[in-house]
Protein backbone atom coordinates (compact mmCIF):
# COMPACT_ATOMS: atom_id res chain seq x y z
CA UNK A 1 0.00 0.00 0.00
CA UNK A 2 2.87 2.36 -1.09
CA UNK A 3 1.00 5.48 -1.94
CA UNK A 4 -1.46 5.78 0.74
CA UNK A 5 1.63 5.52 2.94
CA UNK A 6 3.63 7.80 0.81
CA UNK A 7 1.22 10.59 1.94
CA UNK A 8 3.31 10.67 5.30
CA UNK A 9 5.76 12.33 3.40
CA UNK A 10 4.07 14.58 1.39
CA UNK A 11 2.71 16.23 4.73
CA UNK A 12 5.74 16.72 6.07
CA UNK A 13 6.65 19.13 3.31
CA UNK A 14 4.48 21.77 4.78
CA UNK A 15 3.88 20.89 8.46
CA UNK A 16 0.05 21.35 9.63
CA UNK A 17 -0.98 21.18 13.48
CA UNK A 18 -4.08 18.18 13.67
CA UNK A 19 -5.53 17.31 16.73
CA UNK A 20 -6.23 14.04 17.82
CA UNK A 21 -9.06 14.38 21.01
CA UNK A 22 -9.28 10.52 21.55
CA UNK A 23 -6.04 10.64 24.23
CA UNK A 24 -6.68 8.40 26.42
CA UNK A 25 -7.12 5.60 23.53
CA UNK A 26 -4.16 3.73 23.15
CA UNK A 27 -4.14 3.33 19.23
CA UNK A 28 -4.32 6.76 18.95
CA UNK A 29 -1.33 7.46 21.51
CA UNK A 30 0.36 5.47 19.80
CA UNK A 31 -0.13 6.94 16.68
CA UNK A 32 0.37 10.39 18.12
CA UNK A 33 3.69 9.34 19.03
CA UNK A 34 5.00 8.13 15.15
CA UNK A 35 3.35 11.31 13.69
CA UNK A 36 5.29 13.81 16.05
CA UNK A 37 8.59 11.46 15.83
CA UNK A 38 8.32 11.49 12.11
CA UNK A 39 7.38 14.93 11.82
CA UNK A 40 4.41 14.56 9.61
CA UNK A 41 2.14 16.71 11.63
CA UNK A 42 2.32 19.10 15.10
CA UNK A 43 0.23 17.09 17.23
CA UNK A 44 -2.48 18.38 19.74
CA UNK A 45 -3.63 15.62 22.01
CA UNK A 46 -6.51 16.20 23.83
CA UNK A 47 -7.50 13.83 27.34
CA UNK A 48 -6.73 14.28 30.84
CA UNK A 49 -3.14 14.56 31.11
CA UNK A 50 -2.17 12.04 33.87
CA UNK A 51 -4.56 9.31 32.28
CA UNK A 52 -2.71 10.42 28.68
CA UNK A 53 0.91 9.74 30.52
CA UNK A 54 -0.44 6.79 32.29
CA UNK A 55 -1.24 4.29 29.14
CA UNK A 56 1.76 6.10 27.75
CA UNK A 57 3.77 4.58 30.66
CA UNK A 58 1.91 1.81 30.45
CA UNK A 59 2.71 0.70 26.88
CA UNK A 60 6.91 2.20 26.62
CA UNK A 61 5.24 4.75 24.19
CA UNK A 62 6.78 8.13 23.42
CA UNK A 63 5.08 11.62 24.30
CA UNK A 64 8.09 13.61 23.28
CA UNK A 65 6.81 16.30 20.59
CA UNK A 66 3.73 16.44 21.18
CA UNK A 67 0.98 18.65 22.53
CA UNK A 68 -0.96 17.60 25.56
CA UNK A 69 -4.13 19.59 26.53
CA UNK A 70 -6.49 18.85 28.97
CA UNK A 71 -9.30 21.06 27.97
CA UNK A 72 -10.55 21.87 31.84
CA UNK A 73 -7.66 23.76 31.93
CA UNK A 74 -6.15 24.41 28.42
CA UNK A 75 -5.16 28.53 28.53
CA UNK A 76 -6.93 28.82 25.60
CA UNK A 77 -10.13 27.26 27.05
CA UNK A 78 -11.92 30.52 26.84
CA UNK A 79 -11.09 31.69 23.30
CA UNK A 80 -12.10 27.88 22.19
CA UNK A 81 -15.66 28.40 24.67
CA UNK A 82 -16.25 31.68 22.92
CA UNK A 83 -15.75 30.51 19.16
CA UNK A 84 -18.52 27.96 19.94
CA UNK A 85 -20.94 30.28 21.09
CA UNK A 86 -20.83 32.90 18.26
CA UNK A 87 -21.51 29.83 15.84
CA UNK A 88 -24.30 28.56 17.58
CA UNK A 89 -26.04 31.63 19.60
CA UNK A 90 -28.56 31.65 16.84
CA UNK A 91 -29.57 28.09 18.00
CA UNK A 92 -30.43 29.70 21.24
CA UNK A 93 -27.52 28.29 23.43
CA UNK A 94 -25.87 30.46 26.75
CA UNK A 95 -21.78 31.20 27.22
CA UNK A 96 -22.52 28.24 30.15
CA UNK A 97 -24.57 25.66 27.61
CA UNK A 98 -20.91 26.50 25.28
CA UNK A 99 -18.14 26.07 27.56
CA UNK A 100 -19.88 22.91 29.15
CA UNK A 101 -20.34 21.36 25.45
CA UNK A 102 -16.68 22.11 24.58
CA UNK A 103 -15.07 20.67 27.61
CA UNK A 104 -17.65 17.93 28.07
CA UNK A 105 -16.72 16.47 24.89
CA UNK A 106 -13.46 16.56 23.62
CA UNK A 107 -14.90 16.10 20.08
CA UNK A 108 -16.58 19.33 19.97
CA UNK A 109 -13.32 20.83 22.28
CA UNK A 110 -10.61 19.46 18.70
CA UNK A 111 -13.75 20.50 16.12
CA UNK A 112 -13.74 24.11 17.62
CA UNK A 113 -10.34 24.58 17.65
CA UNK A 114 -9.71 23.77 14.29
CA UNK A 115 -12.63 26.01 13.58
CA UNK A 116 -11.41 29.21 15.67
CA UNK A 117 -8.26 28.55 13.77
CA UNK A 118 -5.96 27.04 16.62
CA UNK A 119 -5.44 24.50 14.73
CA UNK A 120 -5.47 22.99 11.19
CA UNK A 121 -7.94 19.87 11.56
CA UNK A 122 -8.72 17.35 13.62
CA UNK A 123 -9.38 13.23 13.49
CA UNK A 124 -11.68 11.29 15.55
CA UNK A 125 -13.56 8.05 15.63
CA UNK A 126 -11.83 5.73 17.39
CA UNK A 127 -14.14 5.58 20.08
CA UNK A 128 -17.07 7.76 18.83
CA UNK A 129 -19.48 7.16 15.89
CA UNK A 130 -19.50 8.57 12.90
CA UNK A 131 -22.86 10.38 13.30
CA UNK A 132 -20.92 12.06 16.41
CA UNK A 133 -17.48 13.21 15.01
CA UNK A 134 -19.95 14.69 11.59
CA UNK A 135 -21.97 16.56 14.48
CA UNK A 136 -19.55 17.83 16.34
CA UNK A 137 -17.60 18.62 12.29
CA UNK A 138 -20.93 20.06 11.33
CA UNK A 139 -21.66 22.76 14.31
CA UNK A 140 -18.04 24.24 14.51
CA UNK A 141 -16.87 24.72 10.81
CA UNK A 142 -18.90 26.15 7.70
CA UNK A 143 -20.12 24.51 4.65
CA UNK A 144 -18.48 24.78 1.78
CA UNK A 145 -20.78 26.97 -0.67
CA UNK A 146 -19.44 25.39 -3.91
CA UNK A 147 -19.78 22.00 -2.22
CA UNK A 148 -22.80 22.41 -0.82
CA UNK A 149 -23.35 19.40 1.41
CA UNK A 150 -21.27 17.44 3.95
CA UNK A 151 -20.23 14.01 2.94
CA UNK A 152 -17.70 11.51 3.18
CA UNK A 153 -15.16 9.43 1.15
CA UNK A 154 -12.51 6.60 1.46
CA UNK A 155 -9.04 6.14 0.06
CA UNK A 156 -8.80 2.43 -1.24
CA UNK A 157 -6.14 0.97 -2.63
CA UNK A 158 -5.49 -2.79 -3.20
CA UNK A 159 -2.42 -4.50 -4.29
CA UNK A 160 -1.64 -6.29 -7.60
CA UNK A 161 -4.64 -4.69 -8.86
CA UNK A 162 -5.60 -3.49 -12.91
CA UNK A 163 -8.35 -1.30 -12.23
CA UNK A 164 -8.63 2.59 -11.18
CA UNK A 165 -5.04 3.85 -10.89
CA UNK A 166 -3.34 0.59 -10.75
CA UNK A 167 -5.59 -0.30 -7.72
CA UNK A 168 -5.82 3.40 -6.57
CA UNK A 169 -9.20 4.45 -5.88
CA UNK A 170 -11.91 6.80 -4.40
CA UNK A 171 -15.41 5.65 -3.19
CA UNK A 172 -17.83 8.32 -2.05
CA UNK A 173 -20.10 8.64 -0.29
CA UNK A 174 -19.71 5.87 2.44
CA UNK A 175 -20.84 7.19 5.86
CA UNK A 176 -22.94 9.71 6.21
CA UNK A 177 -25.64 10.78 3.50
CA UNK A 178 -27.90 7.45 3.41
CA UNK A 179 -30.22 8.57 0.37
CA UNK A 180 -28.42 11.64 -1.49
CA UNK A 181 -30.51 14.35 -3.94
CA UNK A 182 -29.23 14.92 -7.15
CA UNK A 183 -27.97 17.68 -5.92
CA UNK A 184 -26.28 16.01 -3.11
CA UNK A 185 -24.30 13.82 -5.11
CA UNK A 186 -23.51 15.98 -7.27
CA UNK A 187 -21.66 17.54 -4.59
CA UNK A 188 -20.40 13.97 -3.53
CA UNK A 189 -18.60 13.61 -6.80
CA UNK A 190 -16.99 17.33 -6.66
CA UNK A 191 -15.86 16.75 -3.75
CA UNK A 192 -14.12 13.58 -3.89
CA UNK A 193 -12.42 13.90 -7.07
CA UNK A 194 -10.97 17.21 -5.77
CA UNK A 195 -9.23 15.39 -2.67
CA UNK A 196 -8.32 12.34 -5.35
CA UNK A 197 -6.62 15.24 -7.39
CA UNK A 198 -5.23 16.99 -4.04
CA UNK A 199 -3.73 14.03 -2.35
CA UNK A 200 -1.85 12.33 -5.13
CA UNK A 201 -1.94 14.82 -8.02
CA UNK A 202 -3.63 12.51 -10.81
CA UNK A 203 -6.36 13.30 -12.42
CA UNK A 204 -9.90 12.38 -11.45
CA UNK A 205 -11.64 10.12 -13.95
CA UNK A 206 -15.13 9.90 -12.30
CA UNK A 207 -17.74 7.55 -12.42
CA UNK A 208 -20.90 7.87 -11.04
CA UNK A 209 -22.24 3.96 -10.26
CA UNK A 210 -25.53 2.21 -10.68
CA UNK A 211 -27.46 -0.66 -11.65
CA UNK A 212 -28.01 0.47 -15.25
CA UNK A 213 -25.25 1.61 -18.21
CA UNK A 214 -26.45 4.91 -20.13
CA UNK A 215 -29.42 3.72 -19.89
CA UNK A 216 -29.97 0.11 -19.71
CA UNK A 217 -32.41 0.20 -17.48
CA UNK A 218 -35.10 2.43 -15.75
CA UNK A 219 -36.00 3.32 -12.24
CA UNK A 220 -35.52 7.00 -9.50
CA UNK A 221 -32.09 6.19 -8.64
CA UNK A 222 -30.72 6.37 -12.16
CA UNK A 223 -32.95 9.73 -12.99
CA UNK A 224 -30.95 11.02 -10.01
CA UNK A 225 -27.64 10.37 -10.91
CA UNK A 226 -28.36 11.79 -14.75
CA UNK A 227 -29.69 14.64 -12.68
CA UNK A 228 -26.63 14.76 -10.14
CA UNK A 229 -24.86 14.44 -13.85
CA UNK A 230 -26.34 17.31 -15.11
CA UNK A 231 -25.33 19.63 -12.38
CA UNK A 232 -22.00 18.55 -12.44
CA UNK A 233 -21.21 19.38 -15.94
CA UNK A 234 -22.69 22.99 -15.66
CA UNK A 235 -20.51 23.16 -12.54
CA UNK A 236 -17.26 21.81 -13.66
CA UNK A 237 -17.34 21.29 -17.48
CA UNK A 238 -13.62 20.27 -17.42
CA UNK A 239 -14.19 16.97 -15.07
CA UNK A 240 -13.88 13.74 -16.50
CA UNK A 241 -16.97 12.57 -15.47
CA UNK A 242 -19.16 9.77 -16.94
CA UNK A 243 -22.32 7.89 -16.12
CA UNK A 244 -24.90 6.57 -15.45
CA UNK A 245 -22.23 3.40 -15.40
CA UNK A 246 -22.11 -0.32 -14.02
CA UNK A 247 -19.30 -1.42 -11.54
CA UNK A 248 -18.08 -3.12 -14.43
CA UNK A 249 -18.38 -0.63 -17.05
CA UNK A 250 -16.48 1.90 -15.05
CA UNK A 251 -13.52 -0.33 -13.97
CA UNK A 252 -12.99 -2.96 -16.60
CA UNK A 253 -12.08 -1.75 -20.16
CA UNK A 254 -13.17 -4.96 -22.19
CA UNK A 255 -16.31 -4.51 -20.37
CA UNK A 256 -16.83 -0.42 -21.12
CA UNK A 257 -15.70 -1.43 -24.67
CA UNK A 258 -18.78 -3.50 -25.00
CA UNK A 259 -21.29 -1.26 -22.84
CA UNK A 260 -20.34 2.19 -23.53
CA UNK A 261 -17.56 2.50 -26.56
CA UNK A 262 -15.95 6.12 -26.57
CA UNK A 263 -16.06 6.96 -23.06
CA UNK A 264 -12.92 8.32 -21.55
CA UNK A 265 -13.79 7.27 -18.16
CA UNK A 266 -15.61 3.78 -18.64
CA UNK A 267 -13.07 0.89 -18.08
CA UNK A 268 -10.35 3.32 -16.16
CA UNK A 269 -12.75 4.81 -13.38
CA UNK A 270 -10.26 5.91 -10.48
CA UNK A 271 -12.76 7.97 -8.17
CA UNK A 272 -16.14 5.77 -7.83
CA UNK A 273 -19.38 8.03 -7.22
CA UNK A 274 -22.28 5.45 -5.30
CA UNK A 275 -25.82 6.20 -5.61
CA UNK A 276 -26.92 6.21 -2.18
CA UNK A 277 -25.29 4.60 1.77
CA UNK A 278 -26.11 0.85 1.33
CA UNK A 279 -23.71 0.60 -2.02
CA UNK A 280 -20.80 2.60 -0.85
CA UNK A 281 -20.84 1.30 2.52
CA UNK A 282 -20.57 -1.85 1.31
CA UNK A 283 -18.74 -1.49 -1.14
CA UNK A 284 -15.82 -0.35 0.78
CA UNK A 285 -16.30 -3.01 3.35
CA UNK A 286 -16.10 -5.70 0.97
CA UNK A 287 -13.07 -4.08 -0.88
CA UNK A 288 -11.13 -4.12 2.37
CA UNK A 289 -11.91 -7.30 3.86
CA UNK A 290 -12.40 -9.86 0.98
CA UNK A 291 -10.19 -7.82 -1.46
CA UNK A 292 -7.35 -7.04 1.43
CA UNK A 293 -7.42 -3.18 0.16
CA UNK A 294 -6.28 -1.14 2.70
CA UNK A 295 -9.06 1.66 3.53
CA UNK A 296 -8.36 5.12 4.99
CA UNK A 297 -11.81 7.41 6.42
CA UNK A 298 -14.24 7.84 6.49
CA UNK A 299 -12.71 11.59 5.55
CA UNK A 300 -15.34 14.57 5.91
CA UNK A 301 -16.12 16.49 2.92
CA UNK A 302 -17.79 19.94 2.19
CA UNK A 303 -16.20 21.80 5.40
CA UNK A 304 -14.39 24.49 5.04
CA UNK A 305 -11.55 23.15 7.33
CA UNK A 306 -10.36 19.63 7.04
CA UNK A 307 -11.22 16.73 9.23
CA UNK A 308 -12.05 13.17 9.02
CA UNK A 309 -13.69 9.99 10.87
CA UNK A 310 -11.68 6.94 11.83
CA UNK A 311 -13.46 3.60 11.91
CA UNK A 312 -13.78 2.47 15.78
CA UNK A 313 -12.24 -0.37 14.45
CA UNK A 314 -8.70 1.10 12.89
CA UNK A 315 -5.41 0.39 13.74
CA UNK A 316 -2.63 3.13 15.01
CA UNK A 317 -1.81 3.10 11.38
CA UNK A 318 -5.26 4.18 10.36
CA UNK A 319 -4.85 7.28 12.51
CA UNK A 320 -1.57 7.95 11.02
CA UNK A 321 -2.43 7.84 7.75
CA UNK A 322 -5.67 9.30 8.18
CA UNK A 323 -3.73 12.80 10.06
CA UNK A 324 -1.48 12.34 7.02
CA UNK A 325 -4.45 13.24 4.78
CA UNK A 326 -6.27 15.98 7.16
CA UNK A 327 -2.50 17.67 7.36
CA UNK A 328 -2.04 17.66 3.26
CA UNK A 329 -6.12 19.01 2.62
CA UNK A 330 -4.85 21.70 5.43
CA UNK A 331 -1.53 22.39 2.56
CA UNK A 332 -1.18 25.36 0.13
CA UNK A 333 -2.94 24.58 -3.07
CA UNK A 334 -0.84 21.31 -4.85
Amino acid sequence: MQRITALREKAKKEKKTVVLPEGEDKRVVKAASFIANEGIADVCLLGRKDGIRALAGQNSISLEGINLIDPSDHDRRDEVAKAYYEKRKHKGITPEDAEKTVTGNFVYYAAMMTGAGIADGFVAGATHTTSEVARAAMHCLNLNKEIGTVSSCFIIELDDCPFGESGLFAYGDCAIVPYPSARQLAGIAIATSDLFHKLFGLEPRVAMLSYSTRGSAEGDSINTVREAMEKIKRKRPELMIDGELQFDAAIVPEVAERKCPGSEVAGRANVLIFPNLDAGNISYKLSQRLGKARAVGPIIQGLDRPCSDLSRGCSWEDVVDTTAITAIRAQGSS
